[in-house]
């Protein structure tokens, strides 16, 4: 368990857990199932692998993994990479898969799912400093001031690097102020954007070593490397978005009794449980797994947005005001 979440107190699960139903012995028999997903869940599923292996369901059940960045890992599978669960960090990057004819089209109304929409967890947007906040950073309001240099995803082949500036948005929006003033704000943080990794991971990984003085990252991966011991800062933004993550069985997961064993354990109390301690808000409906997480002063969804197909087109096709802003500032997205 991560060290965050020592004193986390569960209630009885073992009762919800049989009230859902998790796979029997029966439903699964050794094999194998393929798992690709987005760069930062990789210590999630690492995770839930090995629980799902010490259930009757899981024995015997062998694992292959593939974690990158979540829109070349949509491209990847869409282009033949074996997968029987994917899960990526947004439906933009599903539907590529969905396209290519790998996840059948109605895989959010998939019955083995007990949260909304095929959403398996959630997480937020957060901002990552050095020991001791010498910039004294308290929010988004922080990051356009002289000296702040930025790390953050390339929004090209990151699903973080979308969240993040999606959230960066919305702070001005959030604020009740008018589109320009947010998109006055995009320029002034972009601006001081000094890099941008191929991934979520690779940016922390950036960050870590040295680059910049500012993170934007999950809360979940942002949580994970206090754990570890890194020396970093989590700073909570007060406006924020939620980050709603995806996740399918494809054709041949369906078609796979261990796969769709594991599948049905990642929706479990159980399994929600194990992400919840490595940093993920549960999807699960009115659930008490929540209760350790920050609660943000004004939070908003995709949906409260118009929908991914609106934001999609609003912000990240080749006129979009994100592909024009990073343009500005010398990234080609």
């Amino acid at each position: 368990m991560s060290r965050w979440l020592r004193n986390l107190v569960v209630g009885p699960l073992a009762v919800a857990l049989g009230a859902l139903g998790v796979a029997s012995a029966s439903s699964a028999s050794g094999g194998t199932v393929s798992v690709v997903g987005y760069s930062t869940i990789s210590g999630a599923y690492s995770a839930l692998e090995t629980a799902f292996q010490a259930t009757p369901a899981g024995k015997g059940v062998n694992f292959t993994n593939s974690f990158g960045a979540s829109s070349t890992q949509a491209e990847d599978v869409a282009a033949g990479l074996p997968a029987d669960v994917v899960n990526l960090s947004l439906i933009p990057d599903m539907n590529t898969v969905v396209t290519a004819g790998v996840v059948p089209r109605n895989w959010q109304k998939n019955p083995i799912s007990k949260a909304e929409d095929g959403f398996v967890a959630d997480s937020t947007v957060v901002i990552v400093v050095r020991q001791g906040n010498p910039l004294h950073i308290t929010g988004w309001g922080s990051l356009t001031g002289s000296g702040v240099k930025i790390v953050t995803p390339d929004p090209i082949s990151s699903g973080s690097a979308k969240w993040n500036l999606l959230a960066a948005y919305e702070y001005e929006i959030l604020l009740g102020h008018k589109t320009i003033v947010s998109h006055n704000y995009l320029n002034s943080l972009v601006a001081n954007v000094v890099a941008e990794p191929s991934s979520g991971s690779k940016a922390l990984s950036t960050f870590l070593a040295g680059t910049g003085n500012v993170l934007l990252a999950y809360e979940s991966d942002a949580k994970e490397a206090v754990a570890k011991g890194q020396p970093i800062v989590i700073i909570d933004p007060a406006q924020n978005i939620l980050i709603q993550t995806p996740a399918a069985l494809t054709l041949s997961g369906q078609a796979n009794p261990s796969a769709v064993a594991f599948f049905k354990y990642m929706f479990s109390p159980a399994g929600q449980q194990i992400l919840v301690e490595q940093g993920y808000r549960s999807s699960l409906p009115k659930t008490t797994f929540n209760s350790v997480f920050y609660t943000p002063a004004k939070l908003v969804t995709i949906a409260q947005m118009g929908g991914w197909s609106k934001v999609w087109s609003q912000f990240f096709t080749s006129t979009g005001l994100f592909t024009r802003i990073e343009g500005a500032h010398g990234y080609t997205t």
